[in-house]
């Protein structure tokens, strides 16, 4: 099975999708999905779909959407290639949907799912952060960034699960952007980097992390004025959005690059491991994890 959530959600058996096209029974395949080879229980399924008030016949209608998905999953697998040897064994829906204790669980049959994929690699970049081989963090975490293909369950109707695990992987996405980001500028890829962070700055207003980085990458090419000017619009935005003023790290930043001589390369502040839980940085007027 191939698993695909983090942009349009894609669910293939034997290469061909499972997804239906109506809107519930595609929220419960998402979140199977999500949680392949685990058992999600029906309360979760129920709430998922109805927002905490099930109708009485939530029971009866959850069952009828995951039949609907065992009849895509059979016309899947009617259509199984004889690539493998005849006598092999072949699942049934039954063996691919599979009803438990409680809940229901998609077993993917050892296949693929980008999230897991994405998190293999996000971790094993930042473990290379970690390790200083900063061009290989760089490669990691940049071919994680690369399977995200638009926001997570970008054409499924989400209820409160999905809208939270939505938001979940798009926190692990900013992570990994900031630390390949944080790579990229320690390889003295500055200039490279101008026209992202111009783009990044400006969608994620109230962000620290990717404004020191933008700041950094301004003073680094020369631009100190600019670097000053990217400071001074974040502060204003901050006190007048939240009310709050920029960070200790980011002041020092700020009297740094002040002091600095315009040829100056002015080295990063040390950053903290990117395994290890992170000050909150400030993004969109709530306190989010970068």
């Amino acid at each position: 099975m191939q698993i695909d959530v983090l942009g349009i959600l894609d669910v293939r058996e034997n290469g061909v999708s499972i997804a239906p096209t109506a809107p519930k029974p595609r929220q419960v395949l998402a979140l199977l999905a999500l949680h392949a080879d685990q058992v999600v229980p029906v309360f979760a399924l129920t709430d998922e779909l109805w927002a905490g008030r099930p109708p009485r016949s939530a029971r009866t209608t959850l069952q009828t959407y995951v039949l609907q998905l065992r009849d895509l999953i059979t016309l899947a697998l009617e259509q199984e290639t004889s690539a493998g040897p005849e006598s092999a064994p072949r699942r049934t829906a039954k063996e691919v949907l599979v009803t438990a204790p409680g809940g229901y669980m998609l077993v993917s049959g050892g296949g693929t799912s980008d999230v897991r994929e994405f998190e293999r690699l996000a971790g094993t970049g930042y473990r290379a952060i970690d390790a200083g081989d900063f061009k290989e963090a760089s490669r990691l975490l940049r071919e994680a960034l690369d399977l995200w293909t638009g926001p997570a369950f970008a054409d499924v109707q989400t209820g409160a699960r999905l809208e939270m695990e939505a938001k979940r992987l798009e926190e692990s996405r900013l992570c990994a952007l900031d630390q390949r980001i944080e790579a990229d500028l320690r390889l003295g890829r500055h200039r490279e980097l101008l026209a992202e962070l111009t783009v990044l700055t400006s969608r994620y207003r109230t962000h620290e992390n990717l404004h020191a980085q933008f700041m950094l990458a301004l003073h680094r090419s020369g631009r100190r004025g600019e670097a000053l000017e990217v400071y001074h619009r974040l502060r204003g935005t901050l006190v007048r959005d939240l009310g709050l003023e920029p960070s200790a790290r980011l002041r020092r930043l700020q009297q740094s690059i002040l002091v600095a001589a315009p040829e100056s390369p002015l080295a990063a502040e040390p950053q903290p491991s990117a395994t290890a839980p992170l000050a909150p940085a400030r993004v969109g007027g709530t306190a989010r994890y970068a």
